[in-house]
């Protein structure tokens, strides 16, 4: 679902604060797969992910998405193809619009119809059945506008977002790190959930060890541009976090 090609990136070119993010990257991620990303600041977590969705292209090589080349695709094309959901719950939402009107933009990510006809019957329906899932009330509450609604409900509607409409991948870019603890895990249960039931491709980065190797069925560690580490299935268990822990890891 996701291959990445000898993947460069280098910010700052010819200054004295020219950084190197990525030398020849390689990584293949398989359809279904859920993949936790761990590693210390700066070590290209963010990056990755921004190149991925096409908001920061790389200097060189390639992003294949379900083998389609769409390295030089722009974002708004991408995005079609990507759901993302972000550290702060005050992106990947419009807070002035109620929560039907954010679910109809989401419906309305692969299509042509304006806003005004993806507000109708039949799709309040649908979206108080995806709410409802949710269990936190918010199928009652169609017309309230997001920005009124908690750190974790509006984390929720995120998610919901983002994949309302099935993408070939899911983007988690610390999405739970922003929350209160209750909050965390409600959020955390709901990932997993939609991800399993849906069968989506999914790349979660956390600075949380315990959710890395609990979550999904893959663990990468990037470290100065490189994956240092690459664990699948059942050998994720055999691994003892604690040893994961230096001046690159700051958790």
């Amino acid at each position: 679902m996701l291959r990445i090609e000898n993947l460069c990136k280098t910010f700052h070119k010819n200054q004295l604060d020219e950084k190197h993010i990525f030398q020849n990257l390689n990584l293949t991620i398989d359809k279904g797969d859920f993949v936790t990303i761990i590693g210390g600041n700066g070590a290209g977590k963010s990056t990755l992910m921004n190149m991925i969705a096409g908001s920061i292209f790389p200097d060189s090589g390639k992003i294949f998405i379900d083998d389609k080349n769409v390295t030089s695709m722009p974002e708004y094309k991408r995005a079609k193809l990507i759901g993302r959901v972000f550290q702060d719950p005050l992106k990947g939402t419009a807070p002035n619009l109620t929560i039907e009107e954010n679910l109809s933009i989401a419906m309305l990510k692969n299509s042509s119809k304006n806003l005004a006809l993806a507000i109708n019957k039949q799709n309040s329906e649908f979206f108080k059945t995806k709410l409802a899932e949710l269990n936190l009330g918010l199928e009652n509450r169609l017309k309230a506008k997001v920005g009124l609604l908690s750190g974790g409900q509006r984390q929720a509607v995120t998610l919901l977002m983002a994949t309302l409409i099935k993408p070939k991948i899911l983007l988690l870019d610390e999405h739970t790190a922003a929350l209160d603890p209750k909050s965390r895990d409600k959020i955390l249960s709901l990932t997993k959930k939609i991800t399993d039931d849906e069968d989506i491709t999914t790349l979660m980065i956390t600075h949380n060890l315990e959710d890395a190797f609990s979550f999904g069925n893959r663990t990468i560690m990037l470290k100065h541009g490189k994956i240092s580490l690459d664990l699948k299935g059942e050998s994720r268990q055999t691994i003892d976090p604690s040893v994961l822990f230096d001046d690159e890891l700051t958790l």
